[in-house]
């Protein structure tokens, strides 16, 4: 597979997952007003853009 082709698929990958996040974080807000609220401004948990034990697996050229 070429180097293009994994780089349009990784940005389709992240753009699904900021997609969802935000959904959640949306939900969270309209449900529980002050904690939601506290839940966005202080991330809980660092957002890793790509995980490379993904990438291994999943972009391996079949064998």
């Amino acid at each position: 597979m070429l180097h293009h082709e994994l780089h349009r698929i990784r940005e389709a990958e992240l753009l699904r997952e900021a997609a969802a996040q935000r959904l959640v974080r949306e939900a969270a807000r309209s449900r529980g007003g002050r904690s939601a609220g506290h839940e966005d401004g202080g991330r809980v948990r660092p957002v890793r853009r790509w995980r490379g034990h993904r990438s291994s697996r999943s972009y391996r050229t079949a064998a």
